[in-house]
């Protein structure tokens, strides 16, 4: 675009523009923006002003939004004047996917494309690998994978859906990095967020279960799937009792302890107990607090406090 291609166009003559307003002559603290950037804006005001909704309009927008991509208010009334003009979604998608790729945090990209995506019956066929070239490039981006769970919901692609390949993702990313705490996070949205999830719950849970000690066993010290294998335990209903012995298979009678994270787990466990079992809570939080943990031995000594056990 070149200086005041607005102001010299017969397609804009008919517009007047209106500039930015910062506080008269002198203002105290004005922007500086760039000419392009203030005479498209300018007859931005205008168009939105008189309600006016075109093709024109769009290509406006579009010229804002590659001057600034997170002025919010350019995607709302661009996503309005696509509503008006029935304009198709997925033609929308396609221009969308290429500023994606390019702003890859940006909150206002990520609303519009779940805007368009709203307006389709089906999930089409390119939107998951978009997501996967989104991913590679950034694996745990925040906004990817809030919407990807926005989708998940959308299009009920429930890990009980046949239609669902969600799993076998997520389980891809584990398998190149266990400890990616987005793809456990996902994993468990997709599985427990399930609205038919009621009549196979205990099934499930043993599935789950199973599953994360598996990893846990493959990377002992990863703090995603001990708290994975701890939500499964509450979601179920059952005891911490239960996986005792699993846990105490980090923590050798002499040796070194091969996960600080199931002692964190034991610590709460036997805190839950008699007098006995809170002294052995107690040597599990000085474990942690004098070695296994030091960085956060204010956090394990207020927790031994609270057992209000005498020291050995």
């Amino acid at each position: 675009m070149i200086m005041g291609e607005y102001e010299d166009s017969e397609e804009w003559e008919d517009i007047v523009p209106i500039p930015q307003d910062d506080g008269g002559p002198h203002p105290l603290a004005a922007i500086a923006y760039t000419e392009e950037y203030s005479e498209a804006m300018a007859y931005l005001r205008a168009v939105m002003a008189k309600n006016e909704k075109s093709d024109r309009v769009l290509d406006l927008t579009e010229h804002v939004i590659s001057m600034n991509p997170a002025h919010y208010t350019v995607w709302l009334y661009r996503a309005d004047t696509l509503r008006e003009l029935k304009r198709e979604p997925l033609e929308e998608l396609g221009w969308l996917t290429g500023i994606s790729l390019t702003h890859l945090k940006n909150y206002q990209i990520w609303h519009h494309r779940q805007t368009i995506m709203s307006q389709i019956p089906a999930l089409p066929a390119t939107e998951l690998p978009f997501l996967s070239r989104m991913l590679a490039k950034d694996v745990k981006n925040y906004h990817v994978w809030s919407y990807r769970q926005w989708l998940v919901d959308h299009f009920a692609l429930w890990a009980t859906s046949p239609a669902s390949a969600e799993i076998p993702f997520v389980d891809s990313l584990l398998r190149q990095d266990v400890r990616n705490n987005s793809a456990w996070n996902h994993r468990w949205f997709v599985i427990f967020g399930d609205p038919n999830l009621s009549s196979t719950l205990q099934a499930t849970c043993d599935q789950q279960i199973a599953f994360a000690q598996n990893k846990i066993r493959e990377a002992p010290q990863n703090q995603s799937a001990w708290n994975y294998l701890k939500g499964v335990l509450r979601k179920s209903g059952r005891r911490m009792e239960s996986i005792e012995e699993f846990a105490k298979g980090f923590v050798p009678d002499s040796g070194e302890v091969r996960s600080s994270h199931s002692l964190d787990f034991l610590a709460e466990l036997w805190g839950q107990g008699g007098a006995e079992e809170k002294k052995k809570a107690a040597w599990a939080l000085e474990l942690l607090a004098e070695k296994y943990d030091p960085i956060r031995k204010n956090y394990w000594d207020y927790r031994r406090d609270l057992l209000r056990v005498e020291k050995a």
